[in-house]
């Protein structure tokens, strides 16, 4: 179910379920996606999962500011990195309180990933006591990587930053906001060996980087290949692959069983 649609009597009943927080930003996207990229494609993740388990699950609404600070020289609304973390437990600790003790960050910007993990070991630590108590982090694009990786055209760097995948995305559901004549690769490219920038290829090092130094028109991959029937595909394969870990998620009781 929605939270947003419930009424304060409901939520006692409610705290068997594992709640879903949606987490975007408002952020550039190169020249041929909105702002709001981030946000609407984990917007239509979180629709698609709340269909399949709305008996299962509790979604809050998206979350849309998010911690992107490397996109300032672009163009951002962002929230600092201790806020963000603050925001993170905040928001998890109000859900505690409630009842909860399944909480599945589901996060759709990747400048959210440290702070979520930093606010996992904070809330961790705070609530050390509750032993039934699962904090749980993941991207969409993490998850469903297997299946990406089979849908993809691109080459390694091909997928990062308004690329293939979120323009094939906006173009299934948002096609009004693509603009496919402005829609140029960007970014170091696979040429750079180490360097290549790929949200399904991790990198074997850690370098902070403003989104400039890397990219002269705010994209990260190739966005030519974008295609609407990819971006039913990717999407499809996105919530797959979130209502399979709750489904796990739902069955989890081994934190309980160390006492």
């Amino acid at each position: 179910m929605l939270l947003e649609n419930a009424r304060w009597p409901d939520l006692a009943g409610l705290a068997h379920r594992t709640f879903v927080v949606p987490l975007g930003s408002l952020e550039q996207h190169g020249h041929h996606l909105p702002v709001f990229t981030d946000s609407l494609i984990v917007s239509h993740v979180a629709r698609g999962v709340e269909e399949r388990r709305t008996q299962e699950i509790v979604m809050l609404p998206v979350q849309w500011l998010g911690h992107s600070p490397h996109h300032r020289r672009f163009g951002c609304v962002s929230l600092d990195f201790a806020p963000y973390v603050e925001m993170i437990c905040g928001i998890c600790r109000s859900l505690i309180g409630i009842g909860a003790r399944k909480i599945l960050l589901l996060n759709g910007h990747g400048g959210n990933d440290t702070p979520c993990r930093a606010a996992q070991r904070e809330l961790k630590s705070e609530f050390e006591d509750l032993r039934d108590l699962y904090v749980v982090y993941a991207a969409y694009w993490n998850l469903a990587a297997e299946r990406f990786n089979q849908i993809r055209s691109s080459p390694a760097g091909g997928m990062g930053h308004a690329c293939e995948m979120e323009t094939s995305v906006l173009l299934h559901k948002n096609p009004v906001l693509v603009d496919m004549q402005k829609a140029k690769q960007g970014g170091p490219g696979p040429h750079i060996g180490y360097r290549v920038t790929d949200m399904l290829k991790p990198l074997p090092f850690s370098l902070i980087n403003e989104f400039d130094e890397i990219s002269e028109n705010g994209v990260i991959g190739i966005p030519e290949l974008a295609t609407a029937e990819k971006g039913e595909q990717f999407l499809g394969a996105a919530i797959d692959a979130a209502v399979s870990l709750l489904d796990e998620m739902r069955g989890w009781k081994f934190q309980e069983a160390k006492k």
